[in-house]
């Protein structure tokens, strides 16, 4: 049971803490590894208050709940995560509102967020990796190494994305760390590639798990804001 004291700011305190003990024990700098606070569902007074703990990179899923919630904080300088699925009809508004997509795994939806990002500086973009063959999971199989080339290739070719690196979210019967090491192996074989510096992996419960792996952005959003709220239906 959550105590009385157990505020958005002690939570964030706690988190960042977190962090940097597992770098540190990871021989790693606390400034390698990146916290995004996942801010789906919550207001944009929770986010608000977030940023005033001193977190400035924010994670939406739910395009309809993120847009006005953008638009509201349009005042703080925040980066905006889109870590959901992306559906064709929402390429335009993930493109121009957002400053990374964690979840690109086809060439369809790179061809239309690169069309849509004219004008802009490039988008950021990871692409999403499948380690443990979870059909429930979105996201290229790791052993796909063709499809995965022919894809980095591509997106390469198109000026206004720039391909990062690589995000994965692991099944729950996946040990983190045979996961985030598989997931590692994957990233630095690949580590030749221009602007590659981007390991997304580990959510409230592994992170730390992630981070002892290599992890460069850790998605945090319960230990942050707390129970996750849902959205209501429309």
């Amino acid at each position: 049971m959550s105590s009385p004291k157990d505020t958005l700011q002690t939570r964030a305190t706690r988190v960042q803490q977190s962090v940097a003990d597992a770098a540190e024990r990871a021989g790693r700098q606390r400034e390698a590894v990146n916290i995004i606070a996942v801010s789906k569902t919550r207001t944009a007074a929770e986010v608000r208050q977030a940023f005033r703990c001193g977190l400035t990179q924010f994670g939406e899923n739910y395009l309809q709940d993120a847009l006005p919630k953008i638009r509201a904080l349009g005042d703080i300088d925040a980066q905006w995560h889109f870590i959901g699925p992306i559906q064709s009809n929402k390429t335009r508004d993930v493109a121009t509102s957002f400053d990374w997509v964690h979840t690109l795994d086809r060439e369809k939806i790179a061809r239309r967020l690169n069309d849509h990002r004219r004008g802009m500086p490039p988008l950021n973009v990871l692409l999403q990796i499948n380690v443990d063959g979870d059909p429930n999971k979105s996201g290229i199989a790791i052993e796909d190494e063709t499809e995965t080339l022919g894809l980095m290739n591509r997106i390469d070719a198109l000026p206004n994305l720039c391909l990062r690196g690589g995000m994965t979210i692991l099944s729950k019967d996946t040990s983190p760390i045979a996961g985030f090491t598989r997931m590692r192996e994957w990233f630095a074989g690949h580590r030749a590639r221009p602007h590659w510096d981007t390991l997304s992996m580990g959510m409230s419960a592994d992170f730390e798990d992630a981070i002892a792996c290599g992890a460069t952005h850790v998605r945090i959003g319960t230990a942050i804001f707390g129970p996750r709220k849902e959205l209501t239906a429309s």
